[in-house]
């Protein structure tokens, strides 16, 4: 049994280092730190760099006894791990009070603190959704939470590829004082990716500020840029035309409803930006924006539009309709438009034959999701379409709302649908198709 036991040991302790960091990649810290315990060599994989150079870390509002500890391990883990680090994500869920707010803002602040002075590796940061507009955020809490935040992106900024700070909800004032950060040491930033979704707060008119344009002029290497239509202004499109031309190739456009998007931008300013930037493609998501007169004055023929998606989250609003949009807007799009996502509460017209034709008229539609009030025969003659080659549509996900909570018939009519299309759907379709009951 000894013998036995000695070979068993001896084939562990002679693992190759590779293995060992393949085992120890699968452990979270508290077996990591209990396997660390078995040899010196067990003890030196746990510090093997490739195994911090990611971390996620959750701060959750609600309190709980597993979750304790949560703050004091992000802190032993800046400590103990930061040097290593390479992506850091942090995710704030469900704040409900002021003393949560307050805790995690002391906690940030060592955090923060730590990866600034030992880390030379961070090139990724995202700390989404703090909203600090709500009333749980201390205007003295907030600020110092600013000021920590501001003070560490200067110390990062000449490293940082990728900031992430959708949903903070700050003033404009805090949002550019924030993203100046950035820019402090050189007055100009070469960061490639920045997603400013929902970064300042509601009904801030963010296009029309001089400080907002300034700040955005010290980027000169943007590669994507994620924001909301509230930012979006000639000046703006210039901007970016004459600094990030050569590097642009996303911009990802948020519309809101409660965002001011009844600024007038000129066809001619996205037309200089797209002749600038050749390899922009253009993702609009509009958020219970779907008046066609307000569309009209968004979605502009010069713009390089690759993706939209138009959700009506079932608006109050019953003088709205679709098929103006489906008919004359969207169709602007049938050489460049790749991906189509449709939510709408249509119960009040037929969308059907508008809906195909514009499928049928974009040729390079690649993607297709639908939840509205549609027949099911819609989906025969999109899958006869598609057989025949008439469009070239590789996913189709589709939500067919109905009035009534039974649901069997039209679960029938699906299924005899997908035998007909069987060989097509299983080789060369992403495809899932249900009916919902939307009474």
């Amino acid at each position: 049994m000894e013998d036995d036991s000695e070979t068993e040991q001896s084939s562990w302790a002679y693992l190759p280092d590779v293995c060992l960091r393949h085992v120890f990649h699968w452990l979270d810290d508290r077996d990591r730190s209990q396997a660390a315990l078995v040899c010196k060599k067990w003890s030196w994989a746990m510090y093997s760099g490739s195994l911090w150079r990611s971390r996620t870390i959750i701060f959750y509002g609600r309190p709980s006894r597993a979750r304790t500890m949560e703050f004091q391990s992000a802190l032993w883990y800046v400590k103990k791990f930061g040097k290593y680090l390479e992506h850091l994500e942090i995710k704030l869920s469900n704040p409900y009070n002021t003393a949560f707010t307050q805790k995690f803002q002391m906690t940030m602040r060592g955090l923060l603190s730590h990866l600034g002075k030992r880390n030379s590796r961070l090139v990724s940061l995202s700390i989404k959704y703090l909203e600090l507009d709500r009333l749980i955020w201390k205007n003295v809490v907030r600020a110092q939470f600013i000021k920590n935040l501001a003070t560490f992106l200067k110390r990062m900024s000449k490293q940082l590829d990728y900031l992430n700070l959708k949903g903070a909800r700050v003033t404009l004032e805090d949002g550019c004082e924030l993203l100046n950060s950035l820019t402090c040491l050189t007055n100009r930033s070469f960061i490639s990716e920045i997603n400013i979704e929902d970064f300042f707060g509601l009904y801030l008119p963010v296009y029309s500020s001089t400080l907002f344009h300034q700040t955005m002029s010290k980027f000169h290497s943007l590669v994507i840029l994620t924001f909301n239509y509230n930012c979006i202004s000639d000046e703006l499109l210039d901007i970016l035309r004459e600094h990030s031309a050569h590097s642009l190739c996303t911009l990802n456009i948020k519309c809101h409803i409660h965002d001011p998007h009844g600024q007038v931008v000129w066809g001619m300013s996205w037309a200089n930006l797209a002749k600038r930037a050749p390899k922009l493609n253009v993702n609009f998501f509009f958020e219970r924006v779907v008046r066609h007169d307000h569309l009209a004055r968004i979605l502009l023929a010069e713009i390089p539009v690759r993706s939209i998606s138009l959700r009506s989250c079932y608006s109050s609003d019953r003088d709205w309709i679709m098929r103006p949009t489906l008919t004359n807007l969207l169709p602007v799009y049938w050489h460049i438009l790749q991906k189509l996502t449709l939510e709408l509460d249509n119960r009040h017209e037929l969308l059907d034959d508008e809906l195909l034709q514009l499928i049928l008229s974009c040729k390079r539609l690649l993607f297709l999701k639908v939840w509205a009030f549609l027949s099911v025969t819609f989906m025969e003659s999109l899958l006869q379409n598609r057989a025949e080659r008439k469009c070239v549509l590789t996913t189709i996900k589709v939500r067919i709302y109905t009035s009534q909570q039974e649901t069997s018939e039209e679960d029938r009519l699906l299924c005899d649908i997908y035998r007909k299309f069987k060989n097509l759907i299983d080789s060369e379709l992403n495809y899932f198709v249900i009916a919902y009951p939307m009474a």
